[in-house]
């Protein structure tokens, strides 16, 4: 990675060069895609097809507030960096083209001695093990890490840059949606705040060592440990054209509503009924969970949109309204009755 400003004591059995050399190493399995000229250099080359453009997004990760070290394994801290970023290429509608990572990190966490080295599975570091599990999706989702940086840092971080195309004038945007199209969802709702859930009340490890779960907690777990962001479905709908507006739920169902909602000048009313909630996940967590990386899009109503796509389910859970003085921005319709669902998502600040 170019330009990297970590500094490693003396003690530490990798020193700079061998810590970038071994990044590189890991990174190249990805292979090559879109990128002319990757880590190494002062700057990545990257070569997109004629007729598209950019697309460009950042996600921030911090320990103890996006993650916790003594609740992930160093694997899923990775996959859920990386995943994060994926997620906003999929509501795009856009293909990735490349990552890159700026990772702060204290200085234990890539030594194999000291307070962590407990964290060590086969001898191999926190940092060795982190790029395992970011480096496992970019694979997945043919996404070649180009380049970052390393530095040292008082608290675990990694700041992830993703690259995708989008074919010029038709990526899927917040604008689009119109009174009467209709609200669909991917997948599932709720199984992230649902893991999430279950991981708080397992508490810290004990040992540093990933914990043992049943098999049916195992798979409560998967959508918060393991997200899949729905690049392919992000693409069919763009390539298609059965989409208006789409954003991805990262914040919450009543809180990305309200994005999509504001973004497009227009009201929705959601049928709590239709709601597709994940077998562990209660309906307060399908509303305002968050981190479910889902699709939420608009589509006209004449659209034929397919039960699943890729495989995913695609469910109507509701429609645009016209804005109107005196109407929720978002009304939830159950059997007692409507009311209003304010954005009780994730919101930083609030």
């Amino acid at each position: 990675m170019p330009k990297s400003r970590f500094k490693v004591s003396k003690d530490s059995l990798l020193p700079e060069r061998a810590l970038l050399d071994q990044i590189r190493s890991q990174a190249a399995r990805s292979g090559a895609g879109a990128v002319r000229l990757g880590i190494g250099d002062d700057c990545a080359l990257l070569g997109l097809r004629p007729g598209e453009e950019v697309a460009v997004t950042t996600d921030l990760s911090i320990a103890g507030r996006h993650f916790r070290l003594d609740w992930h394994t160093p694997e899923v801290i990775g996959h859920r960096a990386l995943a994060r970023g994926l997620s906003d290429l999929a509501a795009m509608g856009a293909r990735p083209v490349a990552a890159f990572l700026s990772l702060g990190l204290p200085e234990e966490l890539t030594r194999h001695t000291g307070r962590h080295a407990r964290r060590i599975l086969a001898g191999r570091t926190w940092l060795d093990r982190f790029y395992d599990g970011l480096l496992a999706l970019a694979d997945l989702y043919k996404t070649p890490l180009a380049g970052g940086d390393l530095a040292q840092s008082p608290v675990a971080l990694a700041d992830i840059v993703l690259i995708g195309a989008v074919t010029h004038g038709k990526a899927l945007l917040r604008t689009g949606a119109r009174a009467g199209d209709r609200l669909y969802v991917t997948g599932c709702l709720g199984g992230a705040a649902a893991g999430l859930k279950f991981m708080a009340e397992a508490g810290p490890y004990k040992s540093g060592m990933p914990r043992s779960f049943p098999d049916k907690i195992k798979l409560a777990l998967e959508p918060h440990l393991y997200p899949r962001p729905r690049i392919a479905q992000g693409l069919f709908l763009r390539r298609r054209g059965l989409a208006t507006a789409a954003i991805d739920l990262s914040d919450g169902l009543s809180t990305d509503l309200a994005h999509l909602c504001a973004e497009s000048s227009v009201a929705a009313e959601v049928d709590a009924a239709a709601l597709p909630l994940h077998p562990s996940a209660t309906l307060e967590q399908a509303l305002n969970g968050g981190e479910d990386y889902e699709l939420l899009f608009a589509a006209p109503p004449k659209a034929k949109l397919p039960r699943a796509i890729a495989g995913v389910a695609v469910t109507c859970i509701g429609r645009f309204v016209p804005a109107r003085r005196g109407r929720p921005q978002i009304t939830l319709l159950t059997i007692e009755g409507s009311r209003p669902l304010p954005p009780h998502g994730w919101e930083h600040f609030s």
